[in-house]
C-alpha cells in the first residue's frame, strides 16, 4: 500500500471533490509518524476527518506527508505500508505530528515480526522527536502512539490518556506525565491524547471543530456516520447532529443553512426557499423528519452555541446571549432549561475547575 499527498484530489482531480477547490487561507502541514507495526485503524479513522475536512471548507488546509524510520511499515492486518518519507531534519513552526498506535502482530499474517530491528526504528523515532519537537508544535496521538512522546520526555506535567491497557506502561515510560485513564481524549494546551482506535476520530473531530466550527465539523461527521462528542468525557451526540437520522435532502438543506449561522434571524419563507417548498409544507416536513418543530432546532443550536461561550470564555451572560442570537438573557435561560437542567451560570460555576481537561 503506498501513501500520496491529498493535493491532487484537493484540487479537484478526486472522486470526492465536491468542495473545497479553491486555495486555502492557511495550510497547515500534518506529519504522521508511521511506527513499526501500525494499526491501520489508528491511522485511517483521523486522516479520514483530515481529508474529508478538506473537502467541507476551504479556510485551512491540511497538507498531510507520512513519515518513518524505515520507508516500509508492517501493519495491524499483515498489510505492509511503502513509501514513507524519512523522518525530516525540521518541520514548520505551526506543524502538526501525529503518531499512531503500534500493535504486537502475530505470525499469522505469514512471517513473524523483527522485534530487534523495530526496536531500533522505534528508538529513532523518539530520538527524532526530541530532536525536532518544538514548543509551537501541536502533538496529536493515537493509542499506544503516546508511549512514544512519554519516552522523549514531551509528557511531563501534561495530562494524557492512552489506550485503557497501556495507561500503566505510559506511567512508567512518562513519569512526570499525569496519566488519565477511562477518557476517550485528553487535551492539554498543545498536546492531544486518545485512547485506542475509534477514539483517534472523536479526538480529530474535536481538534478541528476549533479551526473550522462546529457546523462544517458535523457536516464532517455525518459523511463518516460518527457521533461528534463535544469533550473527552461526554457520551452524548452533538446537538450538531440532533435530527440528522433522516435521509430528506431538503431538509437537510435547511438544517444546514441553520447551521452555519444560528443566531441569524431565519424567518419561515427564507427558510422555505432553501427548501424549494412552502412554508406550511416545510413546517410539516421539518416535524416530521426532524422530531421537532423548526424553532425548537434552531433554539437548540443557539444554545449550543451559547454553551461552548459560556464554557470556554469570560464573556457575561447578556454578550452570550446576543452571540447566540437570543434577544435577552431571559430568552437565553428559558430556552437554556428546555435543554440542561442548571443554568448557564452554574454551568459555567461547575466547569471551572476542570476547564481545560476534556
Amino acid at each position: 500500500m503506498d501513501f500520496q499527498h491529498q493535493r491532487s484530489v484537493r484540487n479537484g482531480s478526486g472522486p470526492d471533490a465536491t468542495a473545497g477547490t479553491s486555495t486555502a487561507t492557511r495550510e497547515i502541514q500534518v506529519v504522521v509518524v508511521l511506527p513499526p507495526r501500525i494499526s491501520l485503524l489508528d491511522l485511517g479513522g483521523p486522516l479520514e476527518v483530515l481529508r474529508r475536512a478538506n473537502f467541507e471548507q476551504n479556510a485551512i488546509y491540511f497538507n498531510v506527508r507520512y513519515v518513518g524510520a524505515t520507508r516500509s511499515i508492517s501493519s495491524s492486518i499483515g498489510i505492509d505500508v511503502h513509501r514513507a518519507e524519512p523522518l525530516p531534519s525540521s518541520i514548520p513552526d505551526d506543524a502538526m505530528v501525529l503518531i499512531v498506535g503500534s500493535v504486537d502482530i502475530a505470525s499469522e499474517w505469514g512471517r513473524p515480526p523483527d522485534y530487534e530491528a523495530d526496536s531500533q526504528d522505534e528508538a529513532a523515532i523518539v530520538q527524532w522527536l526530541r530532536a525536532t519537537i518544538r514548543p509551537t508544535h501541536t502533538l496529536v496521538s493515537v493509542c499506544s502512539g503516546a508511549l512514544f512522546f512519554g519516552r522523549a520526555g514531551l509528557l511531563d506535567g501534561r495530562r494524557c490518556t492512552t489506550h485503557h491497557l497501556d495507561c500503566p506502561r505510559l506511567a512508567r515510560v512518562a513519569p512526570g506525565a499525569k496519566v488519565l485513564e477511562d477518557r476517550l481524549f485528553v487535551q492539554d494546551e498543545n498536546i492531544y491524547t486518545s485512547a485506542g482506535a475509534t477514539a483517534g476520530i472523536d479526538l480529530m473531530l474535536f481538534f478541528v471543530s476549533h479551526l473550522v466550527g462546529p457546523a462544517r465539523t458535523a457536516a464532517i461527521a455525518r459523511h463518516l456516520v460518527v457521533y461528534l462528542r463535544r469533550t473527552g468525557s461526554d457520551p452524548q451526540a452533538s446537538p450538531w447532529l440532533e435530527g440528522r437520522n433522516h435521509i430528506h435532502p431538503a431538509v437537510h438543506r435547511v438544517q444546514d443553512a441553520i447551521s452555519e449561522d444560528p443566531a441569524r434571524s431565519w424567518t419561515r419563507p427564507q427558510l422555505a426557499r432553501i427548501a424549494g417548498a412552502s412554508s406550511r409544507h416545510l413546517s410539516r416536513l421539518f416535524c416530521q423528519q426532524v422530531g421537532m418543530p423548526l424553532i425548537d432546532y434552531r433554539n437548540r443550536l443557539r444554545v449550543a452555541v451559547a454553551r461552548e461561550l459560556v464554557l470556554q470564555s469570560e464573556l457575561d451572560m447578556e454578550n452570550i446571549a446576543e452571540r447566540a442570537g437570543f434577544s435577552s438573557t431571559r430568552q437565553l435561560r428559558r430556552a437554556w432549561q428546555r435543554v440542561y437542567c442548571s443554568s448557564p451560570s452554574e454551568a459555567r460555576t461547575a466547569a471551572r475547575p476542570t476547564v481545560s481537561l476534556v
